[in-house]
């Protein structure tokens, strides 16, 4: 009851506009995050993606530990980003998740928390909140507006060596898990910021990590580790979803993972749990998928499966004009399709009436 009830009051407190119109381009470049290069807003980069976000060539940008190096040099960049987009807020995106995973630390004067294991091992769900709430009032004091967290995998592989590791599971069991889940939502709405719960459909019992190549849950995964998903939805979450990198051959058998495989989205996630907010894609320079797929197959791949935003940590190959080569991909896609184009279209109005909810 406390689960529905804390996720209910939260959702209560955001409106929902109307999509308003846009070129083919606008929406397409709607649907696009990215990282940059630059900690300030003097630098070259910096710059170069505020003008993209100004153009409308991107709907967002994701920051990393190396963007940050004082609260006052994240603060003019993010209030440079939000005023180049006045009429749709991009979003300002980080993981800010607690413990190791965390972009803002203490070097820069944020105040840090304690990974998800140890908070559920001292706290009850109730007691977190005000841990979280503490974290999402510093995160959106920065300038963010989109935190992703919290993440909802099932820490039932010990050996786990991306989520059990590091302490980032809450624990074992879906209801413990989303009891916690709630607390974090509630908190970062409270805020006035959205959350993603990662990372779809469960890499808690996975056996390797997908930062560094394929990883197939085949044989680990059980239809439990989506009942954070199950939980959360039915009382009504409808933020972001994040999709991992994961294949499973009994639900998609063309051996596609999860963040390309509409078995997965449009089946699975959309259909079988109902699920009616925004998808985004884990970063898609992990290695999961660079190494196996060249930016057009992956950016119309995962499109065609479902994904509403595409989430580029701009890494594996830093380039400014990342944003526009998968704008120019998605554009020609449509181009040549109209069923491709009735997709970005889809994904736009889901965006845009999210982005209602985002605070400025």
């Amino acid at each position: 009851m406390r689960l529905a009830t804390t996720l209910l009051a939260s959702i209560l407190m955001f409106g929902a506009l109307p999509a308003v119109a846009q070129s083919l381009d606008g929406m397409a470049g709607q649907m696009i995050v990215v990282g940059f290069g630059g900690d300030d807003v003097g630098d070259k980069s910096v710059k170069a993606a505020i003008a993209e976000i100004a153009s409308g060539g991107i709907g967002g940008v994701m920051f990393l530990k190396t963007n940050v190096k004082s609260r006052a040099a994240v603060e003019a960049m993010n209030a440079a980003f939000r005023a180049a987009a006045p009429d749709v807020v991009p979003f300002i995106t980080l993981d800010q998740e607690g413990g190791l995973v965390e972009r803002l630390t203490k070097a820069v004067g944020f105040t840090e928390i304690a990974d998800a294991a140890t908070i559920a091992a001292r706290h009850t769900p109730a007691e977190a909140r005000p841990i979280y709430d503490k974290l999402a009032r510093g995160v959106a004091a920065w300038g963010f507006n989109v935190n992703f967290a919290p993440v909802v995998d099932l820490a039932v592989n010990p050996e786990n060596q991306v989520i059990a590791k590091f302490g980032r599971a809450y624990g074992r069991t879906g209801s413990v898990v989303a009891a916690y889940a709630a607390e974090v939502v509630a908190a970062h709405h409270a805020a006035g910021l959205v959350t993603s719960l990662k990372h779809f459909p469960g890499h808690g019992s996975s056996t390797a990590d997908s930062h560094e190549g394929f990883v197939d849950i085949t044989r680990s995964w059980t239809d439990a580790e989506l009942d954070p998903y199950r939980n959360l939805i039915g009382a009504g979450y409808a933020d972001m979803v994040m999709v991992g990198h994961l294949i499973d051959t009994e639900v998609d058998p063309t051996g596609a993972p999860a963040s390309l495989s509409a078995p997965w989205i449009e089946g699975v996630l959309r259909g079988d749990l109902g699920f009616a907010g925004v998808v985004i894609t884990d970063d898609l320079e992990m290695g999961a998928i660079r190494d196996h797929y060249n930016l057009q197959q992956t950016v119309i791949g995962a499109v065609r499966a479902g994904v509403d935003v595409l989430l580029f940590s701009n890494t594996a190959k830093p380039r400014a004009s990342l944003g526009d080569e998968v704008r120019a991909i998605l554009v020609a896609e449509a181009g040549r399709d109209p069923g491709f184009r009735v997709r970005i279209e889809q994904s736009y109005r889901r965006i845009v009436a999210f982005k209602a909810r985002v605070s400025r």
